[in-house]
């Protein structure tokens, strides 16, 4: 596989072409249809609501971004933010789990204090008739990369939670979708939004620790272990589409110890600590070092593997990733959870208190480091201040939101390729520009999805 990117061969799942033609009426086309055949005398209502006309400061129902969320667990987190942004009206949930999606359409209406918002099992279902402006993808890692991409070809603009995909190959035909049917993508690496992170990154990319020879990015340690009620096995509850949740998954029977949140600790469908954290700390390493469009040419790892079944993700893991400039990234289950760059003077470090989304700690060899002013000719970092708000307003704009599918792809590429150094235990020579593992076809292999049939992107 090497001189040439993986091939991910593309062919369109059940109900795909479905979503195409749906999608070719749009909302605002229809709304301006609307207009037209009141202006040519057609009979409405006698009385509107101002808010229904954009009066009295409301967004008017044309210039508000309608707004859909797949998977309720993580994904709710998210449709809080966007709940109060302004021009912004959530319309329709989907979840395969009957239960947690009539909990989320509840809490929709109740934030509109209105009943309308629209229930759906099947994401292809949604996609073709909800008429939406943009989506918000929260399933499990093993859907990323086929419900992302039917997203973006369906003309709909998605923010996608980290990481990425579940393989390398998908997540290079996410990036690709995203080129190829120009929409916007925003990553759920929202620490680029938060100050501190914003800070440490302005002050590494302007040399004020001179040139850095080492990052270590700390990730957290540990499984989750099973819970002390016996485990459900073998037939899923009424109330789960567990076909639909496996997907495209390598099938294994139901286990309730896997869904819903246990997944992550099932390589047939996330990807542990690793690929949980390298898309938040691991991001804000390449991010400060301006490594968002590459890779380390050299990963090397080792780990423990959880052995209480049936996780069976590394439960500690050490991997060294060296890039072309010489930099070396080191991600450990036993480091701090942050990131800290060792420079010729000194080092910086930041990270997050635990549970929140504000707030950050910086730490610094030389504490007068951090008062140093980033002047008007040096370097300035894409600011944002609201992660939920960027997107919202990206989609308006058509700008580029601050966490792009191709930087996603790349934070990604550390974790998947930490991974596959860890599982072979050999040296992975890793080429960033055709995204390919040198002259071992085995780890090769690992890079690409094995769906399980008729799934595929």
């Amino acid at each position: 596989m090497s001189g040439n990117k993986p091939v991910l061969f593309l062919f369109p799942t059940p109900m795909v072409e479905d979503i195409f033609t749906a999608s070719c009426i749009s909302r605002r086309l229809f709304l301006r249809n609307a207009g037209m055949a009141l202006a040519a005398g057609a009979v409405f209502p006698a009385i509107i609501p101002a808010r229904a006309l954009g009066r009295d400061g409301a967004v008017a129902p044309s210039n508000r971004v309608t707004l859909g969320l797949v998977g309720t667990s993580q994904g709710m987190v998210n449709l809080e933010r966007c709940l109060p942004l302004s021009g912004v009206q959530a319309v329709a949930v989907c979840d395969t789990d009957a239960k947690r999606l009539a909990k989320a359409v509840r809490r929709v209406d109740e934030h509109y204090e209105a009943k309308g918002t629209r229930g759906y099992e099947d994401f292809r279902e949604m996609f073709a008739k909800a008429g939406l402006d943009a989506v918000i993808l929260a399933a499990p890692d093993h859907w990323h990369g086929i419900m992302a991409v039917a997203a973006l070809r369906a003309g709909i603009d998605v923010y996608g939670e980290k990481p990425l995909a579940h393989t390398l190959a998908e997540g290079r035909a996410i990036v690709d979708a995203v080129k190829r049917h120009g929409r916007v993508w925003q990553t759920g690496c929202w620490q680029r939004s938060i100050g501190s992170f914003r800070r440490v990154a302005e002050l590494v990319r302007n040399g004020r620790l001179g040139k850095i020879s080492r990052v270590e990015v700390g990730t957290y340690s540990g499984t989750r272990e099973l819970r002390a009620r016996p485990a459900d096995i073998g037939k899923p509850p009424a109330h789960l589409a567990y076909d639909l949740w496996v997907g495209p998954a390598q099938w294994t029977d139901y286990d309730s110890r896997v869904t819903h949140s246990n997944w992550r600790w099932v390589l047939n469908y996330g990807g542990g600590k690793l690929m949980d954290w390298v898309g938040h700390h691991g991001d804000i390493a390449q991010w400060a070092l301006g490594l968002d469009a590459t890779g380390p040419v050299k990963i090397t790892g080792s780990g423990v593997f959880a052995t209480t079944p049936p996780y069976d993700v590394e439960d500690k893991y050490q991997c060294e990733c060296t890039y072309a400039n010489g930099v070396v990234l080191s991600i450990s289950s036993e480091f701090w959870a942050g990131a800290k760059f060792y420079g010729e003077r000194g080092w910086l470090a930041v990270t997050r208190p635990r549970g929140g989304v504000r707030g950050g700690s910086i730490e610094a060899s030389d504490p007068a480091v951090l008062d140093e002013v980033i002047g008007e000719g040096e370097t300035q970092i894409y600011r944002s201040d609201d992660h939920w708000q960027n997107f919202i307003d990206c989609v308006r704009t058509r700008r580029e939101p601050i966490a792009t599918a191709e930087a996603a792809q790349r934070s990604a590429s550390l974790g998947h390729l930490g991974h596959i150094a860890i599982q072979t235990g050999r040296v992975i020579h890793w080429d960033p520009d055709t995204e390919t593992i040198q002259n071992d076809s085995g780890a090769a292999a690992l890079l690409q999805p094995a769906f399980r049939v008729p799934w595929g992107i």
